[in-house]
């Protein structure tokens, strides 16, 4: 039985260390034939590292890499490219001289494994361009340029808009100087959470197809019912599958919905213990606040009716909620209708273990209400609500907003704010993985 890839984003470690490889290979070959630039959004831990790493070493002709696999008879391992990677989760800094300083260390290190000598060190974006142009030349074939986690640098200062949009216009030059490589170029590809708005962060790299919600990658990154079935059959036995489902499944980009990776690799190697493995891997702060900020009504999370311009990109000042829960993964697609020429988005949670982890979260930030109290009143909360039992059910919620400090109703309206009190039962009630109708 082969080993699990936990902590893997390598496709040399996964092979030689007999781990399993979830065959993605099918799509990265209709993509890297189909066109020259793109770009890729997806939720943390979803494998976009991987993916990039696969595609350097399909560039690089690793061609005993992909035995089994289903390009290894389809591609001309013969025709061998230079890659330049980057990785921006190496590079990200509070603010933007240490990220320029990161960068160019980063450019120099792959200057030297590239063995092109001495580049030109003007500004970094002219750097960028150097290095480039010399790989072709020493080479003899066009450049592949994959960038991780384009946005990280942006969305680690989101939180301080000045040096946020300082940073993008940055990599707005920096990214920018690939519009003028098409003679150089063979492949881009940008990955990331998010997508910052054309007219700002990709004004000058205008050219990128978005493969976000493209047929050819609505299944690229995640895992598949049936490559579920096909890869872990081994390692599932005796599973109770629909509760697994129920859990872990339901992340959808226009086509058949997927698992985290991340998720089913923990609830394996965990003695298929159901937890909030992805949800715990980072919190969603800022989203929070904002929610607060803006009073929003929580149980419109059920049912979150979105349009093309919505889900598309956002700028550093003008970020919608919404569009912020999809990108990041909270949110995820649950249906499409097309009327005349508007396409319309149904959003929801994508499973039970988003459903519970951020409603838990948002009641927590919302009332700042102990631990240990609201432990004890959800479980009293359950006893009455399995047993029918109306009058205690009446009385854990009083006891639950008798609970929540006074400090949270000084110096701000939340006491005079209506939905404040129904997002936070709504929330202590789908923090329980209970099925709400609104």
């Amino acid at each position: 039985m082969r080993r699990l890839p936990l902590g893997y984003s390598s496709l040399e470690k996964i092979v030689k260390n007999n781990c399993i490889y979830v065959d993605k290979t099918k799509y990265l070959l209709e993509i890297v034939r189909g066109g020259t630039y793109y770009f890729l959004s997806r939720p943390r831990r979803f494998g976009k590292t991987l993916t990039l790493d696969t595609l350097k070493c399909i560039f690089e002709g690793r061609k005993e890499l992909f035995k089994g696999l289903y390009i290894y008879d389809r591609w001309n391992w013969e025709e061998r490219y230079p890659v330049l990677k980057i990785d921006f989760s190496q590079i990200t800094a509070p603010e933007k001289s240490r990220i320029e300083l990161n960068l160019r260390n980063y450019l120099f290190d792959e200057e030297k494994r590239l063995e092109l000598g001495d580049c030109r060190r003007e500004e970094l974006p002219f750097y960028f361009r150097d290095i480039i142009i010399k790989a072709k030349k020493k080479y003899g074939k066009n450049v592949v340029v994959l960038i991780d986690e384009y946005d990280k640098p942006i969305l680690d200062n989101i939180e301080k808009p000045s040096v946020a949009e300082e940073i993008r216009d940055f990599l707005s030059n920096f990214y920018g100087i690939l519009k003028g490589l098409d003679e150089h170029l063979r492949f881009v590809l940008l990955t990331g959470v998010s997508k910052f708005s054309k007219v700002n962060l990709f004004s000058k790299l205008n050219n990128l197809t978005d493969l976000t919600l493209h047929p050819l990658a609505t299944v690229l990154c995640g895992y598949t019912e049936g490559e579920l079935e096909e890869y872990f059959r081994e390692h599932l036995k005796g599973v109770d599958m629909e509760k697994v489902r129920r859990w872990y499944n339901g992340y959808s980009w226009l086509g058949e919905s997927v698992y985290n990776p991340y998720d089913i690799l923990l609830f394996i190697d965990n003695g298929f213990r159901f937890h909030s493995y992805w949800f715990e891997t980072g919190t969603p702060t800022f989203l929070l606040r904002l929610m607060k900020e803006r009073k929003y009504f929580v149980p419109d999370l059920e049912e979150v009716v979105a349009t093309d311009d919505l889900l598309s990109s956002f700028d550093i000042y003008t970020m919608e909620i919404e569009t912020l829960l999809w990108q990041t993964g909270y949110l995820t697609i649950k249906g499409e209708k097309q009327i005349g020429e508007m396409s319309y988005f149904t959003l929801s949670y994508p499973n039970l273990e988003v459903k519970r982890s951020l409603t838990n979260s948002i009641l927590k930030y919302l009332t700042s209400i102990q631990t240990n109290m609201k432990g004890v009143i959800q479980l009293k909360l359950q006893e009455c609500l399995l047993s029918g039992d109306v009058e205690g059910l009446m009385g854990e919620f009083e006891r639950l907003f008798s609970s929540i400090p006074y400090t949270n109703f000084t110096k701000n309206e939340l006491e005079s704010y209506e939905g404040f009190y129904g997002s936070v039962v709504y929330s202590f009630l789908a923090s329980l993985g209970i099925d709400l109708i609104a």
